[in-house]
């Protein structure tokens, strides 16, 4: 998280720091970035930026997580939308991911996120669905997915539920990248795993023996 001195800052300068970060983080994967650029581009001085962050990956994972928070809100229309079905909320919201960021801009900085994959990457869009169940908010979210439609008994089996699908989502994301897959087959890659997972990889004959 950025220091209180960065929210302290005029609302111009903070934008200011955040489009001069996003440039950097969209011109060049996480690691090849460079602060000297970032302060360059947003007219202060090296010394002002570790006033407002602790370093590089503190602006970054800002950026990132600011980016993921409207999908976390999108997730929750959407499970309205589809009437509590949680397998068809997800597929339309990577879809979203797939389809929907049509800003090459907002692409290039998604795919050089994904491209420094590490466990810290994969907990921010993981944090899409799981960190409702460690806020208030997942009370209203809980009551908005058909739990009836789903093989659980109790929360702590959703959370479990939660955890599969989001890296599930998260693969699909990396293999799209990795493979340079169209968003067509990315999004149909997707659509077989939840059906798969939707409907059990055993043969139901196979199960009632």
């Amino acid at each position: 998280m950025p220091k209180q001195t960065f929210f302290n800052l005029p609302e111009q300068k903070r934008n200011m720091l955040l489009k001069a970060a996003e440039m950097e983080f969209t011109r060049v994967p996480f690691f090849e970035a460079s602060i000297a650029n970032i302060v360059k581009t947003a007219a202060i001085s090296r010394g002002s930026f570790y006033q407002y962050f602790e370093d590089k990956d503190d602006l970054y994972f800002y950026l990132l997580e600011d980016k993921l928070k409207m999908a976390k809100t999108y997730f929750s229309v959407l499970l309205e939308k589809h009437q509590g079905d949680l397998i068809e909320a997800l597929i339309e919201l990577q879809n979203f991911f797939l389809l929907a960021l049509s800003d090459e801009e907002e692409k290039q900085f998604l795919k050089n996120a994904l491209l420094y994959t590490t466990h810290r990457v994969e907990s921010s869009f993981a944090s899409i669905w799981d960190t409702y169940l460690e806020q208030e908010e997942f009370k209203k979210v809980g009551k908005l997915i058909d739990q009836d439609l789903l093989n659980i008994h109790a929360e702590k089996e959703l959370l479990h539920i939660f955890k599969i699908v989001s890296a599930i989502a998260f693969n699909n994301l990396i293999e799209k990248t990795a493979k340079g897959l169209s968003d067509e087959e990315a999004i149909e890659s997707f659509k077989l795993s939840m059906s798969l997972l939707k409907h059990g990889i055993y043969n139901s004959e196979v199960q009632d023996k």
